[in-house]
């Protein structure tokens, strides 16, 4: 069998506000901009599908990270101009709804400076009790869109 995908390249977020979620991801998150541009062209509207296609991208990627794969960044926010954007439910359940994991080394200290300044979480640190990352704690909380994030804290093995 041929090896037809063979890395990531990002994951992106459609988000009501780009400077909003840019500040958010940026000031509280420890990302940082890679590239910013405007995509309101022909091929911008082939790919993705609407001929009146309008829409900002801002490409981040986590400070210091060296693993963000062949596009040099982790993280795609896209704001559509045009057409014009439906808010949906993107509630965890939800089928199609999606999560962006986040590695910290200190989850209490990450969910209490997070908790500080405003950010809405499902619930306090959770000490994971059974499988690979037994040993280890997570949560989940929401951007600005209420995308839900996880933040995660791996078991220390010896």
């Amino acid at each position: 069998m041929n090896q037809l995908i063979i890395g990531h390249w990002h994951t992106a977020f459609t988000v009501s506000d780009i400077e909003k979620s840019v500040k958010f991801y940026t000031e509280l998150l420890n990302f940082e901009i890679i590239h910013r541009q405007r995509q309101s062209n022909e091929y911008t509207r082939k790919f993705v599908g609407y001929e009146d296609a309008d829409l900002e991208a801002v490409m981040l990627k986590i400070k210091g990270d060296s693993l963000v794969g062949v596009s040099g960044h982790l993280l795609e926010l896209n704001q559509y101009y045009s057409p014009k954007s439906e808010k949906l439910d993107v509630q965890t359940k939800n089928i199609g709804a999606a999560h962006l994991a986040l590695v910290t080394d200190d989850i209490h200290t990450t969910y209490t400076f997070l908790k500080e300044h405003g950010v809405i979480f499902k619930s306090s640190p959770v000490s994971i009790q059974e499988g690979r990352n037994k040993g280890g704690y997570t949560c989940y909380f929401l951007d600005p869109d209420n995308i839900t994030l996880e933040l995660f804290q791996p078991p220390i093995h010896k």
